[in-house]
C-alpha cells in the first residue's frame, strides 16, 4: 500500500518507446511530440512518406524516431507487418490513433464509404492492441490507448460507419481491460470532441455548420491536437497506473451540453 511518505507518480516517460499510428499530422502528430517531450522514444507510423517533419521534431527533443509507413486499410498485409514491427520494436506505449471518415447521407452511404472506415478505425485497431498487447503481457505491462471520439457516445450526422467504427472502438477498449487489468496492461480511450484538423476542415469551411457547432461547446472553441496530448501523456504514464477501460473525453464539455 502506497504511503503519505511516497512520492506521487509522475507523467515522465523516461525509457519508454510508444508506438503512434497516424503520426505525421493532427492528434497522432502532437501526441508523438507530447511523448518525446515527456522522455519517450517513438516509433511513428503513417500510411503515407510523410513523417520526416514530426521525426526532426521529435530528435530535437532527444528522443529516437522510427519511421514506418504502411497504408492500415491493407488487410491481406496488415497482421504479418504489425507483427514484423513488433517484433522489431520492444513497444511500452501503442497509440491507436490513427483513421478515417467519410460523410454522406445514410441512404446513399456507399459500401466501398462503410468497409474502409470499419477496416482502419476498428479492425486495425483491434489488430495493433492484440499484438501489442500479447507481448505487453509477456513482459508484465504497458499501456494501450485507443483515440475514440464524442460519436463513441452520439450518433452524429451523415457519418455512420465513423460512428460505428468509435462506438466498437469504445467497446474494444473495454473488453481488453477487462481481460488485461490485473496483468499489468492498461488499456484506455481519449474520445476527443471537435478539433482542428484535416479529419474537420470540411465542417470548418462550412460556415453555418462551423458556428453552429462553436456554440454548442461550452469552453467557446474548437480543440487543438494539442489539447488532446496532455491526456495522452497522463494515461501513459505511471499516474494512470490503475486507470482501466475508461473513455477519457475531451471535447470542451460538448457532452454535457
Amino acid at each position: 500500500m502506497r504511503t503519505s511518505q511516497e512520492p506521487a507518480p509522475t507523467f515522465t516517460l523516461n525509457g519508454r518507446q510508444a508506438l503512434v499510428t497516424g503520426a505525421a499530422t493532427g492528434i497522432g502528430r502532437a501526441i508523438a511530440v507530447a511523448y518525446a517531450a515527456a522522455g519517450a522514444d517513438l516509433v511513428l507510423l503513417s500510411e503515407r512518406d510523410n513523417l520526416d517533419e514530426v521525426a526532426a521534431v521529435v530528435q530535437a527533443l532527444g528522443a529516437k524516431a522510427a519511421c514506418v509507413r504502411f497504408d492500415l486499410a491493407d488487410a491481406d498485409g496488415r497482421t504479418g507487418f504489425v507483427e514484423a514491427l513488433l517484433d522489431d520494436h520492444d513497444i511500452d506505449v501503442l497509440v491507436n490513433n490513427a483513421g478515417l471518415i467519410r460523410r454522406a447521407p445514410s441512404e446513399t452511404f456507399a459500401d466501398d464509404d462503410w468497409y474502409d472506415v470499419i477496416e482502419v478505425n476498428t479492425h486495425a485497431a483491434f489488430h495493433l492492441a492484440r499484438a501489442a498487447g500479447r507481448r505487453m503481457l509477456e513482459r508484465g505491462g504497458g499501456k494501450i490507448i485507443n483515440i475514440a471520439s464524442v460519436l463513441s457516445f452520439q450518433g452524429g450526422m451523415f457519418v455512420p460507419s465513423y460512428a460505428a467504427s468509435k462506438h466498437a472502438l469504445a467497446g474494444l477498449t473495454r473488453a481488453l481491460a477487462n481481460e488485461w487489468a490485473g496483468r499489468g496492461v492498461n488499456v484506455n480511450a481519449i474520445a476527443p470532441g471537435y478539433v482542428e484538423t484535416a479529419v474537420t476542415e470540411d465542417l470548418r469551411d462550412d460556415r453555418q455548420r462551423q458556428a453552429q457547432i462553436t456554440a454548442r461547446i461550452p469552453a467557446g472553441r474548437w480543440a487543438t491536437p494539442r489539447d488532446i496530448a496532455g491526456p495522452a501523456i497522463f494515461l501513459a504514464s505511471a499516474a494512470a497506473d490503475y486507470v482501466h477501460g475508461h473513455i477519457l473525453v475531451v471535447d470542451g464539455g460538448w457532452l454535457c451540453r
